[in-house]
């Protein structure tokens, strides 16, 4: 009989007591392979542990009796590490970009700008919309308003306003994200890549 996810997972959840550092009288030995070996002293769980060159883990220290097994704990730490690594490489980072404009911005750089912030889209970030106001231009934030404003029409079959237009000191800011199903497209065609540079390596 193999040792439940519970019991396993308790070793990952917090260090458990090793070897010398386990104080019960008694224990619930789980083998190598996880298979139950019935309940042992102390003394003779840890005499199989050391026979097999392996260390014996309390990993369910609140049953009775408490739950041991034997392993090559540092190999089970390692195998952890590399898993949270894999893991963490495997998450999609969502990172906020800023893309400035002014006020009274031209045609031409309003349209490279916007290409700067499809890009950034594209790639699965938010961004993040800022109107920079100077001197007399504070007495018209309607101006900045009508930029965002257009800006969110010309990206609306790509992105989605997350947070509305709001004023802050000199700067308006609104920020912007990527619509859910481009990124569930754009998830969907990145792990269809993957699977088709493994099987090329396959092959």
């Amino acid at each position: 009989m193999r040792a439940s996810a519970k019991e396993v997972g308790a070793i990952a959840a917090q260090e458990p007591r090793l070897n010398d550092e386990i104080t019960v009288r008694e224990c619930r030995l789980i083998d190598y392979d996880g298979n139950q070996m019935g309940v042992f002293s102390l003394e003779q769980a840890q005499g199989i542990a050391d026979a097999a060159g392996l260390d014996l883990v309390e990993i369910a220290p609140n049953a009775d009796p408490p739950v041991c097994r034997v392993m090559d704990y540092g190999k089970f730490k390692y195998d952890q590490a590399i898993k949270a690594k894999q893991a963490r490489k495997n998450q999609t980072k969502i990172e906020i970009k800023e893309m400035k404009f002014r006020p009274k911005i031209d045609v031409g750089d309003y349209t490279t700008k916007k290409k700067h912030v499809l890009r950034f889209l594209d790639a699965g970030n938010k961004v993040k919309i800022t109107i920079m106001f100077r001197g007399r231009e504070m007495a018209h934030p309607e101006q900045g308003l009508s930029i965002l404003e257009r800006l969110a029409d010309d990206l609306k079959d790509v992105a989605v306003i997350e947070n509305q237009p709001k004023m802050e000191g000199r700067n308006m800011h609104m920020l912007i994200a990527p619509l859910p199903q481009n990124m569930k497209k754009k998830n969907a065609e990145k792990d269809a890549d993957k699977q088709g540079r493994k099987e090329d390596e396959d092959a």
